[in-house]
């Protein structure tokens, strides 16, 4: 896996979690796919049962969206209780923050009982308005939390941010926060240590359930299992279903230095649309301060330096603290129509393969959740929370945002008649990427520093939408369903799971 060229403040332990590629066939209880949260989690829940239990992921643990993570652990909801109330209704909205409260508690069971040394911190969690709101939406938002089984979240005058006149703000007592990558670690060794393996470099390319539940990776090797979980980021083995009722957004993060001590730990919201999300990571001399936001969909803007300029406005303006910026980073955010994730049996599959996506900006906690359904399920116990989360599921009262968002991806496909972002080759600077015109083709074109452009087939191989370049990260990006490429065409997410068609041979262009 190449390192990012924007790491987030977690990345440099991704060294200590690579793993060598599958090298044979075996058999497994179960095989899971995707070694983020809710993958090792699952394993890590399974082997407790003695079942034989494999993760194999094209990189590290904790490679793919898990490393982009700010690392919430809340049972605050991104879409608010007064929609999960009006959208599932207010039973399954007790239901969500249940089963939120438990994903944290069971992080904390987890780091006590294993020993995790990953920070683990039990802090308050602020929701505040933007400047000019009324505070209707904390006085819907406080009552709705309460009718979700929060009793204790209520209106406090201000959150405790030195500085900053947030004006009232909604307390959720009680959340967490922790290093990720640092908890992914530990239980990686406890996996280890009852028996289950690890596969990195291991690209999956075939998934297939029933009698002979099977898959395949792309240098051939097979893996047999009584049940096969896809926990990746986004499915890869559902073609059409899930994609319709899910979305892949860009999120923006920067990591900036403050003085000890000077903002207390603790997470803040605010209701920006996009709103920002903020933390503190506690460090030796300084402290991190944590803010992310200005969110777009995925392959649907290229302005990241504005985001950032924008998302360092707010900061400075609230922060006045605040020192000089570390780290800038993006990470991919799927964002199901109805707010919460999808897990369980995968859609029109055999009834032994089962996915985890959606995570809707709460990945470490939705991650926690499908570990906690999943392994329920491959065990054959009752989970109470199954059939909210379950990925056939369609709610009437989401069908506005259904329809919004499959608009949305089918006015992607005029970009097939749109022009070329650029006349030809010879305008492209080396170290950029942009879609051409050939004729009725269009075209992905990367030069590299050297000056040698590499040209693949616009189309990405998924269902087929035009992709787009992103120059902050030098990825190939689709509009329609979030999948991206390396400059040089390969797979980076899915759900695509081939990579963009070269075209011709890499030539020297002309320079601009």
């Amino acid at each position: 896996m190449k390192p990012s060229l924007h790491p987030s403040p977690w990345e440099h332990r991704l060294a200590k979690l690579q793993f060598p590629p599958l090298r044979e066939d075996l058999w497994l209880d179960c095989c899971i796919i995707g070694a983020g949260i809710a993958g090792m989690t699952l394993g890590y829940l399974l082997t407790l049962h003695g079942k034989r239990v494999g993760i194999v992921d094209a990189g590290p643990i904790g490679g793919g969206e898990t490393r982009h993570t700010t690392a919430h652990l809340s049972n605050a909801i991104d879409a608010r209780y007064h929609e999960m109330i009006r959208i599932h209704g207010a039973e399954n909205a007790h239901k969500i923050a249940e089963s939120h409260t438990a994903a944290i508690a069971r992080i904390e069971q987890i780091v006590r009982e294993e020993g995790i040394d990953c920070d683990f911190e039990r802090v308050d969690g602020y929701l505040f308005t933007s400047p000019g709101d009324d505070g209707e939406e904390l006085d819907r938002e406080e009552e709705a939390a309460q009718k979700a089984g929060l009793f204790e979240v209520r209106k406090v005058g201000r959150a405790p941010i030195p500085g900053f006149e947030t004006g009232p703000a909604l307390l959720f007592p009680r959340q967490a926060q922790f290093h990720p990558l640092k908890y992914l670690e530990g239980l990686r060794d406890v996996f280890l240590q009852r028996g289950g393996v690890i596969f990195g470099e291991t690209q999956v390319v075939e998934v297939k359930g029933g009698d002979q539940a099977h898959l395949t990776t792309a240098d051939g090797w097979r893996i047999d299992a009584n049940h096969l979980a896809v926990t990746t980021n986004t499915p890869f083995n559902d073609r059409v279903e899930i994609h319709t009722k899910q979305a892949a957004y860009r999120t923006y993060a920067i990591g900036a230095e403050i003085p000890s001590g000077s903002v207390p730990a603790a997470l803040f919201w605010d209701t920006f649309d996009p709103y920002h999300y903020v933390r503190i990571e506690r460090g030796e001399k300084d402290d991190l301060l944590i803010i992310g936001g200005e969110d777009h969909k995925t392959g649907q803007a290229d302005d990241a330096e504005k985001r950032f300029e924008r998302l360092e406005l707010w900061a400075r303006r609230h922060f006045p603290q605040m020192r000089g910026i570390r780290y800038q980073w993006s990470g991919q955010v799927i964002e199901t129509v109805d707010g919460i994730a999808f897990i369980g049996h995968n859609p029109l599959d055999a009834h032994n393969v089962s996915i985890a996506t959606g995570d809707c900006g709460m990945g470490m906690t939705h991650g926690t959740i499908a570990g906690m359904i999943l392994c329920d399920r491959i065990l054959g116990d009752h989970n109470p929370w199954a059939a909210l989360y379950d990925p056939a599921r369609r709610r009437v009262s989401a069908l506005a945002r259904f329809a919004s968002e499959n608009l949305n991806v089918a006015a992607q496909y005029a970009d097939y008649l749109s022009p070329g972002d650029l006349s030809s080759e010879k305008e492209l600077e080396p170290g950029c990427g942009a879609v051409l015109r050939h004729g009725l083709k269009k075209v992905a074109v990367y030069r590299d520093e050297a000056g040698i452009c590499h040209s693949y087939s616009a189309v990405c191989p998924h269902l087929k939408c035009v992709v787009h370049w992103n120059s902050m990260e030098k990825t190939w990006d689709c509009p329609c369903h979030g999948s991206r490429f390396s400059t040089t065409g390969e797979v980076l997410n899915g759900p695509a799971t081939s990579p963009l068609t070269p075209i011709g041979e890499p030539v020297e262009a002309a320079e601009p």
